[in-house]
């Protein structure tokens, strides 16, 4: 009945150009029923279109009980970005509820499990799953294809499609993606050290571990004290390689290792014979989880992995030589580094190398939040305009008056290329073969034009070497801290032949619901043990047939009928 409703809505649209306002919302809320579009056919159409009456869009948001960015007399519901919608939209935003983040993804679960519903709200990836088997999703195919902005359609529809698919179930756009720019775990590496003592960037692992061991032992620092540190480890709290529902941001671990190896533990990935399996039982994550426990055993990996609190703290004070991590360590501790120490000179390397030469890292799940709106709601292209608003206009907030988190129902929309686009562009100026003017019009790159602004107030002459004593970051420590992350962390992507590989399943099965935690809890105390020491390798082959027998066998299954489909 909704779905003849809507046709016969748009039929008559088109055919009159009249402002019909016949649709049902059976699951209407108080103030859910807002107003139609203007009344041609064009301004109906308009990305951003002002509606002639308001439309109401109750929303759930998570909201920081520490955030204190708002002007005075502002509130979640009343700021500056709900104004801005309601002069430019005439949408006006209302409070289903707000959540702290310790506490969003508890009240989306009972708000999905109630069937209790705001119009929009951000989900996570098994979140998404669920409503989509309870019906609770609204269609959004005919509103993205009518009302997304160009520049949202080369953000989703062009640059990530990938990040689109994941959001299509029987052809159907059924939520707004958001997707990751987390980055490849590429390698970290004090150069000025290997300078010092030698050696060139590490391409195996035999390379590796040579220089591993020379920052161990050969006193890189200059301090005649054996006090530095090969390779860090991850922190008491951090993994050793990320996983498929956690696959983004992994701080200090080993993933490059294991990808050197072939293994992807806590991905889904083909076996031997094209099936799909869970990386973690593999041999081949068995020989990483050795070649690891040698090089712990031998004290080339932070001794104190397991107990330190935070790993970067010997990032910044000195000590270490080479960690695994994302191209955004600029925003991180290797700012506190080069303050401390302006000689520190990490450079970042797609290293090291698989077998056959290499590189193999595994990516991230191609969108990690997703804009869902729900079904009945009478105006699902009202959510769609509040994208396309944001993406054209970030940058006109006064964030001094209150955090971009607090527009609402947000998502960070960027093109998947982003910040190799950002790289290449800011090359080219730097090189002179082009100006930034050259690169205006193209707002869904929205810190573009700001980093070719700024990139000659940090980066000196030689404009083609990165090493730290070419920049400046004392001129605007700003600006260095993103384009040094930028023109070093991610030139390993633009410039490196990487084997990209991803997992089969970002989200949870429905066995996986009450068995994946004591799974995972199995997986990660073995393999902890295995490394320091604590149980020897063959203590893998134990943990393979307990994983099986414990639910490992039907998860299994499920996601090989997942995949499937």
């Amino acid at each position: 009945m909704a779905l003849l409703a809507v046709a016969a809505t748009l039929v008559l649209s088109a055919c009159s150009n009249s402002n019909s306002s016949s649709n049902s919302d059976s699951n209407a809320g108080a103030g859910s029923d807002g107003g139609q579009p203007s009344n041609t056919a064009e301004a109906a159409a308009d990305p951003f279109g002002k509606y002639e009456e308001p439309v109401a869009l109750r929303v759930g948001q998570k909201v920081d009980p520490t955030d204190n960015t708002l002007s005075n007399g502002d509130t979640p519901v009343d700021n500056q970005y709900t104004r801005y919608i309601k002069e430019n939209l005439n949408i006006v935003t209302e409070d289903a509820f707000t959540a702290s983040p310790a506490n969003y993804d508890q009240k989306i679960s009972l708000s999905i499990s109630s069937n209790d519903l705001p119009d929009a709200m951000i989900v996570n990836a098994v979140q998404l799953r669920l409503m989509y088997e309870n019906d609770q999703l609204a269609d959004m195919t005919d509103a993205f294809n009518q009302y997304a902005s160009p520049a949202l359609k080369r953000v989703l529809q062009d640059s990530n499609k990938r990040a689109l698919d994941s959001v299509t179930y029987d052809g159907k756009i059924m939520a707004l993606p958001q997707a990751e720019d987390a980055g490849i775990h590429i390698m970290w590496i004090r150069k000025d050290w290997l300078d010092k003592l030698g050696f060139e960037p590490p391409k195996t692992m035999d390379e590796l571990e040579k220089v591993a061991d020379a920052f161990v032992n050969q006193d890189p620092d200059g301090n005649n004290k054996a006090d530095t540190i090969g390779i860090a480890g991850p922190s008491s709290s951090g993994k050793m390689y990320a996983n498929f529902l956690d696959s983004a941001n992994n701080l200090y671990g080993f993933d490059p290792i294991f990808s050197a190896y072939g293994a992807y533990p806590g991905y889904w990935v083909e076996d031997a014979e094209g099936k799909p399996a869970y990386g973690s039982i593999l041999p081949e994550t068995r020989e990483a989880l050795g070649k690891l426990r040698d090089l712990y055993a031998k004290g080339l990996i932070d001794k104190q992995m397991a107990v330190r609190q935070d790993s970067g703290e010997q990032i910044v004070s000195g000590k270490t030589g080479m960690f695994f991590a994302p191209w955004w360590m600029g925003y991180g501790p290797l700012t506190d580094a080069v303050k401390q120490d302006p000689n520190a000179n990490w450079q970042a390397y797609a290293l090291p190398l698989d077998a056959d030469g290499r590189f193999s890292p595994h990516l991230s799940a191609p969108a990690g939040q997703f804009l869902v709106v729900r079904k009945g709601y009478k105006n699902p292209e009202a959510v769609i305009k509040l994208q396309n608003l944001l993406l054209r206009d970030e940058s006109k907030f006064d964030l001094s008056k209150g955090a971009i988190g607090f527009y609402p129902v947000r998502l960070a929309l960027g093109p998947s290329d982003e910040s190799e686009y950002t790289v290449q562009a800011l090359r080219e100026v730097l090189a002179g073969t082009k100006t930034p003017e050259d690169f205006s019009g193209k707002p869904e790159y929205k810190l573009l034009q700001g980093d070719l602004d700024n990139v000659k107030k940090v980066k000196l002459e030689p404009y083609d070497n990165m090493d730290i004593e070419y920049w400046n970051p004392s001129a605007d420590w700003g600006a260095w801290t993103r384009l040094y992350s930028l023109m070093v962390g991610i030139a390993p992507n633009v410039d490196a032949d990487m084997n990209r590989v991803s997992s089969l399943l970002y989200s949870q099965t429905k066995t996986m619901e009450s068995k994946w935690v004591n799974l995972k809890k199995l997986e990660d105390e073995t393999f902890l043990k295995i490394v320091v020491g604590g149980a020897t390798l063959e203590a893998f082959d134990q943990f393979v047939e307990d994983w099986k027998k414990q639910g490992g066998e039907q998860i299994t299954a499920e996601v090989a009928e997942i995949v499937s489909e």
